[in-house]
């Protein structure tokens, strides 16, 4: 290995580059900004290189435009595109208020790899999933003549996981049990770490009480009453304090995986009157963007192979399946439903299939 990034290091600074405003290379396909931090200056660049702004097929039903590429939709950037015009399309913020985006005109036919990789890198730097991009004869040159990161198309759609690896574990001595350690663990992507709080001394041979809880900023730290997690963290915690051993896997990923600011703009639409399905779908994303495999790789590198896992989700049953963990029982884990999520809580049942 030589002094050049590999293509995970260079995913890495891509997704740096977009979150403020750089321009990003896809190696033989074209170049792309994020549509959430672009700046007008470069804009006006991409006007007569054939660019589009591409959206996934979720924001396009939003707007009401074809999504002719099934995924994705590639809307045509009209010559006199600003700005405030691509974030019109990326942004659902002032859609009650101003509801005409268009004409629109999305385009069909030809190669929508480039608008899929876009996205793609756009939602992994955990920003609104809309791009502008421009198709491009020599990418190479283009990005060595404007000192560019060139990341591979085919890096940027894997779906393999990004390795982990146990960093640091301390002992913790906390409320509901003295006999606490954290565990702390890194992924090779350069994305966010994860954490494992380990009460007792569990045996490895037998299942143990897990429970695989996502950050929530709002409920967890906040007290926040629009969900439930606050009151999930603690009741699991204490939980395993009371049986003296468990696994509380702490995952960094914040409002279903799409990040704290997007799930801002989520509860925002939420106060428009959309539900919390029907508000992500109208930010671009899907119902839930975690991935629960990070959980299972946690669990197997701290010896774990079997767990009675503490959750209302049979999404989080099925991937720890999956990935090689069995879930010898379901522990229901119902507290927390009060006046303001009641509403939040029977949208996780009714489309999300949360066992209530």
């Amino acid at each position: 290995m030589g002094f050049a990034p590999d293509d995970t290091e260079r995913l890495a600074r891509a997704r740096a580059d977009l979150r403020m405003g750089v321009p990003v290379v896809v190696a033989g396909m074209g170049v792309m900004l994020a549509a959430e931090t672009l700046q007008p200056a470069r804009l006006t660049l991409l006007h007569g290189m054939g660019a589009a702004v591409a959206i996934t097929d979720w924001r396009a039903q939003t707007l009401k435009v074809a999504a002719y590429d099934g995924d994705v939709a590639r809307i045509a950037l009209p010559a006199d595109a600003d700005a405030r015009w691509v974030t019109a399309l990326a942004n659902p913020a002032d859609d009650l208020r101003s509801p005409m985006k268009g004409p629109l005109r999305a385009q069909r036919g030809g190669d929508a790899d480039l608008a899929r990789a876009a996205v793609t890198l756009c939602k992994s730097a955990r920003l609104l999933p809309a791009a502008v991009i421009a198709p491009l004869d020599d990418t190479a040159r283009f990005a060595a003549e404007h000192g560019l990161t060139v990341v591979d198309a085919a890096a940027v759609r894997t779906t393999e996981m990004s390795p982990l690896h146990g960093i640091v574990s301390a002992r913790l001595p906390m409320s509901v049990s003295e006999a606490g350690r954290l565990h702390v663990f890194r992924p090779d992507d350069g994305g966010e770490e994860h954490y494992a709080v380990e009460i007792g001394q569990p045996d490895r041979s037998k299942p143990v009480l897990a429970r695989l809880h996502s950050a929530c900023f709002t409920g967890d730290l906040l007290g926040s009453l629009k969900c439930d997690c606050g009151p999930q963290l603690r009741g699991a915690l204490a939980q395993m304090g009371t049986e003296g051993h468990g696994v509380l896997l702490y995952l960094n990923q914040e409002g279903r995986g799409i990040g704290l600011a997007n799930k801002m703009r989520a509860y925002a639409l939420q106060d428009q009157g959309y539900d919390t399905v029907e508000a992500n779908h109208r930010l671009g994303f899907h119902d839930d963007e975690r991935d629960f495999r990070i959980g299972a790789a946690i669990l197997k590198q701290m010896g774990f192979g079997a767990v009675r896992l503490l959750t209302n989700n049979p999404a989080k049953i099925a991937r720890m399946e999956a990935s090689g963990v069995s879930v010898v029982e379901r522990v229901p884990l119902k507290v927390g439903e009060n006046a303001h999520n009641h509403a939040y809580l029977a949208t996780k049942a009714a489309k999300s299939g949360h066992l209530l």
